[in-house]
């Protein structure tokens, strides 16, 4: 999901665009990957490999200006997500995802919203102005959690990822089509 502030079938984790001595930026799949539209599977094994993996994709997710941000959306379908609204400001707010559910939701906001997988398109999705999660960290610890407005709306979001449902299934027929439509242009003049 990207930052406001800012404009699958199993596949090979897409490469990554550079590599600094600690941390890997992966390329974000964009829409039209099969692995964006497929659930994830469970994360069983919490080790170094993990952690490795959550803090890579920290940083791929602030080198997009991102708030949250899939394991599907490098290519992975594994059912972990990484999530900081505040865009790095506060390392204390960098949120690790694993296995997450929704255990409670409650109110309801249409805000808008985006996709770093569907880059330059957005619209108003309908999301629970509270949900409470329960996931569990890099380590395998199991915690809950609760979030509000941006929070909430981008735990929802990067869980909706990791079920294979993207933000613009939860917009009218017709905006769907026209984004679609409009990526399918891009697709043809080769800028998607």
């Amino acid at each position: 999901m990207p930052d406001k502030s800012t404009s699958s079938e199993p596949t090979q984790a897409a490469a990554p665009e550079t590599v600094s001595a600690a941390r890997k930026i992966y390329s974000i799949v964009k829409y039209g990957d099969p692995i964006l539209e497929k659930p994830t599977t469970l994360v069983t094994k919490f080790d170094a490999e993990l952690e490795q993996l959550t803090e890579d994709m920290f940083a791929s997710m602030y080198a997009a200006s991102g708030v949250g941000l899939a394991a599907p959306q490098i290519g992975l379908p594994l059912r972990v997500a990484v999530v900081d609204v505040t865009g790095g400001k506060n390392p204390e707010a960098k949120i690790v995802l694993a296995n997450p559910e929704v255990i409670h939701a409650e109110g309801e906001k249409r805000e808008e919203e985006g996709c770093l997988s569907i880059p330059g398109f957005r619209g108003y999705v309908l999301r629970p102005q509270f949900v409470t999660i329960r996931a569990q960290n890099a380590k395998g610890e199991s915690f809950e959690i609760r979030g509000e407005d941006l929070l909430a709306r981008a735990f929802c979001h990067e869980i909706d990822h990791l079920n294979g449902v993207l933000f613009i299934q939860h917009l009218s027929m017709l905006k769907r089509d026209l984004i679609k439509r409009k990526i399918k242009k891009l697709r043809k003049q080769g800028e998607w």
